[in-house]
């Protein structure tokens, strides 16, 4: 099985209450790809970045085999850059600064190989440039589109038209709630299902994420992480922990979508230690093994005695 990543490959400005760092690599396809690296290959990555994209930031993606034949560089411009700052109970995030450089004339093309992904994930990047994506892959098995709010309030129509040509839409409960007009998230999930999508995961940060398919709600926790230094690309590396596992088992069964959602968790964990993606740098297959069960013990609950 091979996965498809398409979206943003970006320089950060983080400021957090535990520390400040300029220009650290992000963007939704740097942790997707990276994330999913993990489990599954290969990740072909589809994206664009500019004159100023270091080459150990371009080693970081080789290290872990992921396939760059589709990320284009433009020495017209600079990369996508984004600066915000992070309130202290990291739940709320203040933009400081957004510029798109040459992410504003990204066109994404597929490369052959890319082109016949078994696993597309679409991250959270203009509407019009996912239907772009979906219009040149072949069969894919399993498609999920990631977008935000301002997707939802100025590109309503085509972001629709996209959500009804994927199997899983990934938001926030605040998304979930402005797409549909309801307060309710269950209420939410029965409108967005009637855009076509069959399965949702609906994000909730720091209280973990709901995964609704066929009827069934799954819940799981957020671990408890003693220390976060940066909750940028948390979702992101959700979604490439999610789709590596579906991708690498070749599984899309409702039992092993929720061992997808434990290991998007597990990824998203780790991720929130360090600033960037730097906590993915060294993370081993055992940590990540090791998590897995220690997300399992958190919601285990043991058979009464009788």
């Amino acid at each position: 099985m091979s996965l498809l990543v398409v979206g943003s490959v970006a320089y950060d400005g983080t400021e957090t209450p535990f520390g400040k760092r300029d220009r650290v690599p992000g963007g939704s396809a740097t942790f997707l790809s990276l994330s999913a690296s993990f489990f599954t290959n290969p990740v072909h990555l589809i994206g664009i970045v500019g004159k100023d994209y270091a080459a150990e930031d371009i080693q970081r993606f080789e290290k872990r085999g992921i396939d760059l034949e589709g990320l284009q560089r433009d020495d017209s411009g600079d990369t996508f850059y984004y600066a915000s700052k992070y309130s202290y109970d990291l739940n709320h995030r203040e933009s400081l600064q957004t510029d798109l450089n040459v992410f504003e004339r990204f066109d994404p093309v597929l490369t052959d190989v890319a082109k016949k992904a078994n696993v597309v994930a679409l991250g959270n990047i203009e509407p019009r440039l996912q239907l772009r994506v979906l219009d040149q892959v072949e069969k894919p098995k399993f498609v999920a589109m990631d977008t935000m709010n301002f997707w939802i309030e100025g590109w309503n129509e085509q972001l629709k038209e996209t959500i009804a040509r994927v199997d899983m839409l990934v938001v926030n409960d605040s998304e979930a709630r402005e797409l549909t007009g309801e307060h309710s998230l269950l209420k939410a999930a029965e409108v967005i299902f009637t855009m076509g999508p069959k399965h949702l995961v609906i994000k909730k940060g720091e209280h973990g994420a709901l995964l609704l398919t066929d009827g069934e709600l799954f819940s799981a926790p957020a671990y408890p992480i003693v220390d976060i230094f940066d909750p940028t690309g948390a979702g992101d590396a959700f979604l490439g922990g999610f789709l590596g596992w579906l991708s690498y088992t070749d599984n899309f069964s409702k039992d092993n979508m929720r061992r997808a959602v434990i290991f998007g968790s597990v990824m998203a964990s780790f991720t929130v230690e360090e600033f960037g993606p730097e906590r993915l740098d060294n993370l081993t297959n055992d940590e990540i093994q090791e998590r897995y069960y220690e997300f399992q013990a958190l919601s285990e609950i043991p058979d009464p005695q009788h």
